[in-house]
């Protein structure tokens, strides 16, 4: 293995949780008589945590009151529905398990809810990560280092044998302010274009090329 820690991205990267934030987005606009998204526009508004997407989600225009409702409302469904179709892309686990059985160590740093993080990987991936880190407060939202950088000093790695993987232009810029390697993938939210137009080195389609690459 080229890599001491592998530190992943959550949605759009190891696990699709696309329908569950379209759902619960759509059922908060729609307690507050907004309308609703499609579920190519929620794909585009993902990647800068709950907050954004609840921004992104209401209409132009829309008064702060309504959005921190909006906000609280997509809070409280989504707590209990963030598992409902959210599902681990195809091979994701096995790989992750690998890593674990090599002595790779393995990590999530997200700009999801911190509730929802633990929630899922207890849920997903029980036992098979070192470190766990999602939107708290103390910790900059990514593309900021934050995160990786406590997960590496935690773990005692320096960031030249730790490596990012992750599905969007926020988690390419997270990797550069980290001075972490970034391994993009086209499985996810962003396409292989955008992903290019990013400034992606590395991209991979499957878990073989990824497990390639570590």
């Amino acid at each position: 293995m080229k890599y001491d820690v592998v530190i992943f991205d959550m949605d759009g990267t190891i696990l699709d949780t696309l329908d569950d934030l379209a759902g619960s987005l759509n059922t908060a606009l729609e307690q507050n008589g907004l309308p609703r998204r499609t579920r190519g526009e929620v794909r585009r508004f993902v990647g800068n945590g709950i907050r954004k997407l609840v921004e992104r989600g209401v209409p132009a225009g829309t008064n702060l009151p309504t959005i921190d409702k909006v906000h609280a409302d997509f809070t409280e469904n989504y707590r209990v529905h963030c598992a409902d179709m959210t599902r681990p892309y195809d091979g994701i686990t096995d790989l992750i398990r690998m890593l674990k059985r090599n002595g790779t160590r393995a990590a999530v740093v997200s700009n999801k809810a911190d509730y929802a993080v633990q929630a899922l990987c207890a849920r997903y991936f029980d036992g098979l990560f070192d470190l766990t880190v999602g939107e708290r407060e103390g910790i900059r939202k990514k593309p900021a280092p934050d995160a990786i950088d406590q997960i590496l000093k935690t773990l005692g790695c320096d960031s030249g044998r730790a490596v990012y993987v992750g599905d969007s232009e926020v988690d390419i810029e997270t990797a550069r302010n980290a001075d972490v390697p970034c391994i993009s993938v086209d499985w996810g939210f962003r396409d292989r274009a955008s992903l290019v137009k990013s400034g992606a080195n590395i991209i991979v389609s499957n878990t073989k090329e990824l497990q390639a690459q570590l």
